[in-house]
């Protein structure tokens, strides 16, 4: 598990799902839990959790997670990125689409940003 701290979010890699529970030390938080992340069949393909954005439950702080072991090549990677960006992006605009613009952008550039990280970091194998 690889944990990037920014001023607006906290971004979780790691290429088991489960980590995110741990991480923040729960057994369940947005609808989700680890005894059911843990019995699933977590594969390349599918998973408990490919990507999640929401608030920490412990401090309220705004949190990406993605799940290393779905990005199999770059399309998907950063697919999954972008994904998850617009959800946060979403939300850090009080999801007011009058700024769909500023939304968009801000997603997109944090996207390459959060992309590059995955890249040069030593967990991913791809």
């Amino acid at each position: 598990m690889k944990i990037f701290s920014f001023t607006l979010y906290t971004l979780i890699l790691s290429y088991n799902p489960c980590d995110v529970f741990k991480f923040y030390k729960v057994t369940e938080m947005h609808g989700l839990n680890l005894k059911d992340c843990e019995n699933y069949n977590n594969t390349t393909e599918d998973a408990y959790i490919a990507g999640l954005t929401n608030v920490s439950p412990i401090d309220g702080k705004q949190f990406v997670f993605i799940n290393l072991s779905r990005c199999t090549d770059d399309i998907k990677t950063f697919g999954l990125v972008m994904h998850e960006m617009m959800h946060l992006s979403l939300d850090l605009h009080n999801n007011d689409l009058f700024q769909e613009e500023e939304i968009i952008t801000w997603a997109e550039l944090e996207s390459y940003k959060v992309f590059k990280l995955i890249k040069k970091t030593k967990l991913w194998k791809n």
